[in-house]
């Protein structure tokens, strides 16, 4: 499996429209492989905040890549924020 974060430094103003935009993802179909799809929001720092997705395999990843601008990255940008991406293969889990 593999986890995608991706992460951006939003206004507080723009809360309300990221999660719009994330629950409007949520009710489109999903992509194959994707596993699990969270957005948080940072305890410590308000602003900062993470799409966090597990997929299937990194080809079922690069499959969903190949398909044009993923949906995280356009939530992030709807609401003013550029994000970063980080990739993580999973090695080890507990259930």
């Amino acid at each position: 499996m593999v986890i995608t974060v991706l992460e951006a430094r939003l206004e507080i103003a723009r809360t309300a429209d990221v999660v719009e935009a994330y629950a409007q993802i949520s009710k489109q179909p999903r992509p194959a492989g994707l596993v699990r799809s969270q957005l948080v929001q940072g305890l410590n720092d308000p602003s900062v905040w993470q799409i966090q997705t597990v997929w299937e395999s990194r080809e079922a990843l690069a499959a969903m890549r190949a398909g044009g601008t993923p949906a995280g990255v356009l939530v992030f940008r709807g609401a003013g924020a550029e994000p970063t991406l980080s990739m993580f293969e999973v090695v080890a889990r507990i259930d």
